[in-house]
């Protein structure tokens, strides 16, 4: 079955040199993996999260430059099917790249959350979000109490974002 690494790599060639896009993935990965694994997932959903977190934004790129932007309800309803033709050459499992396409399909969506790999994802995006855009950093105190469930997500915001903390 496919790698994280060999994903991780295809996904930085997927980027064509967006350094941004490249940093972005890599940092959602990293605080993912973190909290998958202090979280104890079991090593089937910890893969499925990881994967999720490399292309969770693959439809981005093409959003920018037909919409001029990449809101998120469209990233959610473009990147399954491109997540689909990513991992069409690999041998990844039915199952798992339906949950992949599912959570990415959700990835700004913070209701009716099944799952910890899709609480993890949510909450790993937006550790990255926080840092990258001030409209998430003014949000770090309503994501706290309403959407971070998880100990070591909870955390990690208050480590990173001690000046938003009550």
């Amino acid at each position: 079955m496919v790698t994280v690494s060999e994903a991780m790599a295809k996904m930085i060639e997927y980027s064509e040199g967006s350094r941004h896009d490249i940093d972005h993935f890599m940092k959602v990965w990293a605080y993912a993996k973190t909290i998958g694994e202090l979280e104890h997932l079991d090593e089937q959903t910890q893969k499925t999260l990881e994967l999720a977190a490399i292309v969770h934004d693959i439809a981005c790129p093409s959003l920018r430059e037909t919409h001029g932007s990449a809101p998120g309800n469209l990233q959610e309803q473009y990147g399954p099917p491109l997540v689909r033709e990513f991992f069409a050459d690999s041998d990844i499992d039915a199952a798992m790249l339906d949950r992949i396409c599912y959570l990415v399909s959700r990835h700004h969506t913070f209701k009716d959350v099944n799952g910890m790999d899709y609480q993890i994802l949510l909450e790993a995006d937006f550790l990255v979000n926080a840092g990258e855009d001030e409209k998430y950093l003014r949000a770090v105190s309503h994501f706290r109490e309403n959407v971070f469930k998880t100990k070591t997500g909870t955390r990690l915001l208050n480590s990173v974002y001690r000046e938003n903390h009550p």
